[in-house]
């Protein structure tokens, strides 16, 4: 049996269900198994669970409870805005524009429909992680129908001006779609203010469950379903819907805009004490993405000489969960390919610690990770055949 870890430290990665979520959830399992689509008091019970839970899902994104289509998680909801927006408007032209450090689950959809006649151009970033509106509104052609860029990376924390993008992909009337994943729920996602066409979310970034999630669909955007089979969900996501899911999904989504900020700036007075410990303490040391605009409770630290996954390894011993970057490519021996878009060298992306920070962080918690950091990091580098010429000062590695 795995035991819960002292620190807690991959919210980016999932997060713990709240019991407030698993309340509003239970009784669908069982005391209340309708199918929405059934006529009987069952089925109606199970129809005004989902509108209710639409209802509380709209008002987090400022949006109409119409305009949402409930998911399975942010990987469909990324592949149902992409696939379905191009296909349905590839009379349009056959271009699409991203950056070169999105998810894996809008790269991926990228290069399948590359394979199927669209052209995709891929920008680049700066060294802290931005991608410029100014190259977006260059990248645009008369055959761009889709413009796709995340709202925050989910390794290195960077916030992207989502806004202002926004307004220049609408003024050149191109499609809009984010990926909010790593933000709603945690900083303000109001789809007008972004001036998104399309936006994705998940459950299990804020509290709710796995295998739920839903796509922001404005309306009048056009798009082709990816599974057929039935009128579900205004008939872009054919199949019975997991009720229990998405009521813990609305729920969650309503729980989270209770003292959102008074949380952000929490984890936020948490995240700068870690960074600024790590980077006085721990030489050869410094913090991937934007110091300003990073998500409130994201540190991306990086090392010279280490491996990140053994320092994820030791500090697991610890009683500490961490991880090196994105849970979905945590297994790759590559290495990340938003680090090495923002500059680094393999050598020195192998290196990096990726924190995240939640409801449930302590100070404790940070006391006790920033007690055994530095430590670990002196272990691992006493033993790495990439420490050759490095000098030691003090109890920990020169700064330089």
């Amino acid at each position: 049996m795995v035991t819960m870890p002292k620190a807690y430290l991959d919210h980016a990665a999932t997060t713990p269900v709240s019991g407030e979520v698993l309340r509003a959830m239970e009784p669908f399992f069982s005391k209340r198994p309708g199918n929405a689509s059934s006529l009987h008091a069952y089925g109606r019970e199970a129809k005004e669970a989902l509108d209710s839970a639409r209802a509380q899902v709209a008002s987090a994104l400022f949006c109409s409870p119409d305009e949402i289509v409930f998911t399975s998680g942010g990987t469909e909801s990324d592949n149902l805005a992409i696939k379905g927006a191009c296909l349905a408007n590839r009379h349009k032209g056959n271009h699409i524009i991203t950056s070169k450090i999105e998810h894996p689950a809008v790269l991926a959809t990228c290069r399948f429909l590359e394979k199927q006649g669209f052209a995709v151009t891929y920008l680049p970033v700066s060294k802290e992680g931005f991608v410029s509106p100014q190259d977006v509104e260059g990248a645009i052609t008369q055959k761009t129908i889709l413009v796709t860029v995340m709202h925050a990376n989910n390794e290195i924390g960077t916030i992207q001006p989502i806004a202002e993008i926004g307004k220049i992909a609408n003024g050149k009337g191109v499609l809009f779609h984010t990926d909010a994943v790593q933000t709603a729920g945690k900083i303000k996602t109001d789809v007008n203010g972004l001036g998104v066409g399309m936006l994705s979310l998940s459950a299990h970034k804020l509290y709710g469950p796995k295998g739920v999630g839903a796509l922001f669909v404005r309306k009048g955007v056009r798009l082709e379903p990816l599974a057929h089979g039935g009128e579900h969900e205004r008939s872009l996501r054919a199949g019975t819907e997991n009720v229990a899911g998405i009521v813990g999904l609305g729920c969650a989504m309503a729980l989270a805009q209770k003292g959102m900020e008074n949380e952000a700036l929490r984890e936020q007075r948490l995240r700068d004490r870690i960074i600024e410990t790590a980077l006085s303490e721990i030489g050869d040391s410094w913090l991937n993405g934007s110091r300003q605009s990073r998500l409130p409770g994201n540190a991306n630290l990086g090392f010279k000489y280490i491996e990140g996954e053994g320092l994820v390894l030791l500090l697991d011993g610890k009683g500490i969960a961490a991880s090196t970057g994105s849970a979905c490519s945590s297994m790759r021996l590559e290495p990340s390919h938003v680090l090495t878009a923002i500059g680094l060298p393999p050598e020195d992306a192998h290196g990096s610690l990726r924190l995240t920070l939640g409801k449930g962080t302590t100070e404790s918690q940070v006391d006790h990770l920033l007690e055994v950091l530095p430590g670990v990091v002196r272990k691992l580098r006493k033993m790495s055949p990439m420490r050759k010429g490095l000098e030691w000062k003090g109890t920990e590695a020169g700064h330089g």
